[in-house]
């Protein structure tokens, strides 16, 4: 059975700007099928290219924080959020960045119990924080990181990714955004040799 991939007009491939399909061919010629999140923006070209401009501005920057720790961000925040696609999509890039098919689920159900270091609970305590209750973020948290060695730089692209996938979040639940099929299986069992 085939279910809807969001509850708003999804254009067809042909349909799309130029320049919107081009990002969507490259992706699918590097991962083998097109994200979902990739055909549901495109309802809205402007937001797509907008959307994905800061996306990759906080997930792809030069930054301390390296792309498994990014990713455990946005799962963290995505699980406090109830967010089943980025949970579900950003779990399986999780697993690959991590190189460990268990450390998503993990941090999806409760970062503070997953097999991850001290430091690594310190950023995710902050960034669910934030995205939960961010009024409640105080200078002290900010100490609490930098105890552990984050940098000021740090903790805003910690705060920048927590921020982003807020949007994130919101606007999957909005459009009942489900998740491709292929991202379950992502990072969950060795791939076979080429």
């Amino acid at each position: 059975m085939s279910l809807p991939i969001s509850s708003y007009p999804v254009p067809e491939l042909a349909d799309v700007p130029d320049d919107i399909r081009a990002v969507m061919l490259g992706v699918q010629e590097k991962t083998g099928f097109i994200p979902n999140v990739f055909l549901a923006l495109a309802h809205r070209p402007d937001e797509f290219r907008a959307f994905f401009a800061y996306n990759d501005a906080v997930m792809m920057r030069d930054s301390a924080l390296t792309k498994a720790e990014r990713e455990m961000i946005v799962v963290a925040t995505s699980g406090v959020n109830h967010c089943q696609y980025c949970v579900v999509s950003h779990g399986a890039i999780l697993r690959i960045y991590a190189k460990n098919p268990l450390v998503a689920d993990q941090v999806a159900v409760d970062h503070r119990k997953a097999d991850i270091t001290p430091r690594q609970k310190a950023m995710l305590d902050f960034a669910v924080k934030l995205a939960r209750t961010p009024e409640t973020v105080t200078r002290a948290d900010h100490e609490a990181l930098a105890a552990h060695g984050f940098s000021a730089e740090d903790i805003w692209d910690i705060g920048g990714i927590t921020a982003f996938f807020a949007l994130s979040n919101r606007m999957a639940h909005l459009i009942e955004m489900r998740a491709n099929d292929e991202f379950y299986l992502m990072g969950r069992v060795p791939r076979p040799p080429k």
